[in-house]
Parts: C-alpha cells; structure tokens; sequence
C-alpha cells in the first residue's frame, strides 16, 4: 500500500475578486521510500497542494473534492487535532523560507531539544536530556554540519541559509516522519549550496527510508531529487510518470517547453527559448485544455474539451494529442 494516496482532489480559494480554483481533480500516490517532485510555473498549485496534504491551508481555503490518504488514515475526515498529532512525527513540511519556521529568540538547541520532546511524548518515552542532546548532535553530523557543536549555541539570525536549511532538515529526521514535504527549499540558496542540500536529501531518503514530496519550479533540480516527476500547470496535472520517462521522453507540450527552455551550453547559441504567454487567472480559466492558449500543439477541440487524464506506456498524461 503506498504512503500516501491523493486522489481528485480539488481546492479553491475564496477572494475578494472571486473564487479561484486552485487544484482541480489531482490524482497520485507516493510509495514508501520514494520521492515525488512536483514542478510548475508559479500560479501552477504547488504550494496549494504541499498544504493541502499537510492540512495546512489558511482559512480562505477549501477541499472541494477529493481525498487525502495518509498511511492509512483518510486525512480529510479527521478532526484538527487529530491531525495536528500526525504533523512532526508523521508528516514533516519546510517551507520555502525556513527561517520564518524558526523562533529568531530561542537558540537552535532549545528549538531542537523542543522538537524531540514532542516525539517522546508521542512515543510514550520519558525525556532525558544528555539522551536528546547525544541524538540531536548526531543527527547534525547526518547531515554534514559543519561544527555542530558551535552552531547549537547560536540563534537563526546567526546562521547562513544553508546552515539553517541544514537545520531545518535535522529538525525533520529527529521527528523520524514517514512523510518529508519540502516546498522550494532551495530557491534561495547560491546554486553550489543548492546542490550540496539535493545531494544531502537523497542521501537521507536512502539512509533514513523516508518519503517526498518536493515542490520546485525548476525541472532541473525535479529531474535531480524526484524518483518520479508530476507536471502542474494552472491547477491541473499535466505529466507523471517517471523521472527517466519525463526527461528523456515527455509527452505533454507543457512539459516539452519546460525542457526545452533549459539553458544547455552558452548564450552564444542564441535566445533562450521562452514559454509564450503565461498562467492564466484561476478565477476564469480557459475552456478546455488550460495551457491551448500557449500550446503549439494545440486544435480547435483544445480550447472546447478538457482532456481526460490517460495512461501512455508508463506515464499519465493529459493532453488531445493521445487518446481520449
């Protein structure tokens, strides 16, 4: 049974403006020890879906279809604090800024030693300290930080964007989720630190047996941290498969487009290509296919009739090119 089952799910917001669909009809599932990247353009549902998962949406939102199923547990029908006692131990999210998941007044160990205290208590074992420490220590060292020893005694505001990504992954593996949702974790980091964490986290993820779900826009870094890649485009899945059947042979123009707009050897080659257009508004969609405003590809049934999600050979796709 995999970990986690999404299955038509649906979400919209409620404005000022209007009611914006956010996520409408997305169906997945996340195995045991796999990782999921999730990629789109900005205004695609990524964040939408990292909280809808996690059952953190704000108030203005709401599930309007679908179902959430967790290790079993139908997420959707659980109360709040039902559900707040799976968050830490169950599942784990990071946030694009990290550091706003810190307390900027507390050190790094106490916010540490705080974390481990609510697993104990979970797990029903008493709280020693020199014990929490000895683990917390060893845990940094697992993921590759650099003096741990100093860098406990320090406050956020002390520590560099990685060394807090660092942190905040250390966080996570001391909670032992089964679940690690991370959304754009490095899309503030320099691109040498990036790769020092994406490298970091699939070492985890084969040490540590956990589970992600990885929110990026950049298909690069999904093709790198994603076993399997999900393709988003204005609320809708476009693409999912496998991240060998995505790269090497995408089948959705949407995701041709991310490809092929890859910078790949110097600016003397030309133009970068570009995506025309851009993401529609949520609260008027285009009929039929959302992306046939921008597509190459697309005829006249694009812009009448939305495209059935349909299996081909080992990948999901959503488009009138394949069979309907």
């Amino acid at each position: 049974m995999a970990l986690l089952e999404v299955r038509n799910l649906s979400v919209a917001y409620k404005t000022p403006l209007g009611i914006v669909h956010a996520l409408e009809d997305v169906t997945f599932s996340i195995d045991r020890g796999e990782s999921l990247a999730v990629v789109g353009e900005s205004g695609s549902g990524k964040s939408t879906l990292a909280l809808a998962v996690a059952r953190l949406l704000p108030p203005n939102a709401a599930y309007a279809n679908g179902s959430i199923i967790f290790d079993g547990l139908d997420l959707l029908n659980m109360s709040n604090d039902s559900v707040r006692k799976i968050r830490g131990t169950g599942i784990f999210m990071v946030f694009q800024e990290p550091a706003t998941s810190l307390n900027p007044v507390f050190k790094i160990k106490d916010q540490l030693l705080e974390a481990l205290k609510v697993r104990y208590e979970r797990e029903g074992n008493s709280f020693d300290e020199n014990r929490a420490i000895d683990e917390i220590m060893k845990v940094l060292r697992d993921v590759r930080m650099t003096d741990p020893e100093l860098i406990i005694d320090r406050y956020p505001h002390q520590l560099s964007g990685g060394q807090i990504q660092r942190i905040m992954i250390a966080m996570g593996l001391l909670m032992r989720p089964k679940l690690y949702i991370a959304d754009e974790p490095t899309s503030a980091l320099d691109v040498t630190v990036q790769a020092q964490i994406l490298k970091l986290l699939k070492d985890l993820k084969r040490d540590y047996g956990i589970s992600i779900l990885f929110i990026t826009h950049d298909i690069v870094v999904a093709s790198i941290i994603g076993d399997s890649i999900m393709v988003l485009y204005a609320g809708q899945l476009m693409e999912l498969g496998t991240m060998k059947d995505i790269i090497y042979e995408p089948r959705h123009p949407y995701t041709q487009a991310l490809l092929n707009s890859i910078p790949r050897v110097s600016k003397a080659e030309g133009k970068l290509p570009m995506i025309g257009g851009s993401v529609p508004n949520l609260m008027n969609p285009p009929t039929g296919c959302r992306f046939h405003p921008r597509c190459p590809n697309a005829k006249d049934v694009c812009s009448k009739v939305i495209p059935n999600l349909v299996r081909v050979g080992n990948v999901y796709v959503r488009c009138h090119l394949y069979g309907q």
